[in-house]
């Protein structure tokens, strides 16, 4: 089975190729605005464009095919002269450390944990951090695309699914290092909810679920976790909106300058 595992961690990295005519989707007050905004314990969802990325999107029906933490500046790792602040698990090297600027060419969202202790912010970061070199584990991807591919036989398989993944504590995935890492200090991402009843009371009990099964858009549906929005923390005022139609007016009624040349050009 190792050879058949091997080939296919060859074909998943090939299938990390970007795909072709990518533009960047930031601009420069936006990304200053994410670096702003982002606080530690917050995780930073990415839509990829790798072909896997497309994959990961199309069976979890999401926007959003990977997952990283925010854990603030850490010491001694950088790149050029930018500190490290994310720790994620990619597929070319396991868990590591990273630069916002990564991700800065890509859609974002931002889920913050609602009430998060700042002693269990760090037991959480810290968690992470310590799983830096540990490996990726292909097969919780592979497990998850025959969990999640709509089709019959895999609906009643996937019923019976207690945890995905080898099983090996060594390796494992972007969604379920950060799952992991909450779980260490009880925080709900979306757990299991059954209901007790007595003769006095209905009461919730949340189990935890395994983390092999979590996929990065299960932040974004947790009740949990608050979407926050970089343009609307920076105090947003729609009336400063530039708006080409009324560029274009103010241009026809005003002696043209280069800057409004500019902007018409750049909104045409």
């Amino acid at each position: 089975m190792g050879w058949m595992f091997d080939n296919v961690e060859r074909l998943i990295a090939r299938l990390r190729k970007p795909a072709d005519h990518f533009e960047p989707l930031t601009s420069g007050d936006a990304t200053t605005a994410l670096r702003d905004t982002l606080r530690p314990g917050d995780v930073l969802l990415v839509e990829g464009k790798g072909r896997i990325s497309g994959g990961i999107k199309y069976l979890t029906q999401s926007t959003w095919s990977h997952s990283a933490l925010f854990v603030g500046p850490i010491s001694d790792a950088t790149t050029g002269s930018e500190p490290h602040v994310l720790i994620e698990a990619n597929i070319e090297d396991g868990v590591v450390s990273a630069p916002l600027s990564k991700y800065l060419h890509c859609r974002t969202r931002i889920c913050r944990p609602v009430g998060l202790s700042e002693a269990d912010c760090e037991q959480v970061c810290g968690y992470a951090f310590e799983r830096i070199g540990l490996g990726y584990d292909f097969k919780n991807i592979i497990d998850l695309m025959r969990y999640l591919f709509p089709c019959p036989l895999t609906q009643r398989w996937r019923r019976r699914a207690i945890a995905l993944g080898s099983g090996d504590a060594n390796r494992i995935i972007c969604s379920s290092l950060i799952a992991q890492a909450f779980e260490a200090v009880r925080y709900p991402v979306l757990p299991k909810i059954t209901y007790i009843e007595n003769q006095s009371a209905r009461r919730e009990v949340a189990a935890i679920r395994h983390s092999s099964l979590y996929v990065p858009r299960d932040f974004d549906l947790s009740p949990y976790f608050m979407v926050v929005k970089p343009t609307l923390s920076r105090s947003f005022n729609y009336k400063d909106m530039q708006w080409a139609d009324l560029l274009r007016v103010h241009a026809e009624q005003a002696i043209p300058t280069p800057e409004i040349e500019r902007a018409i050009a750049a909104v045409a």
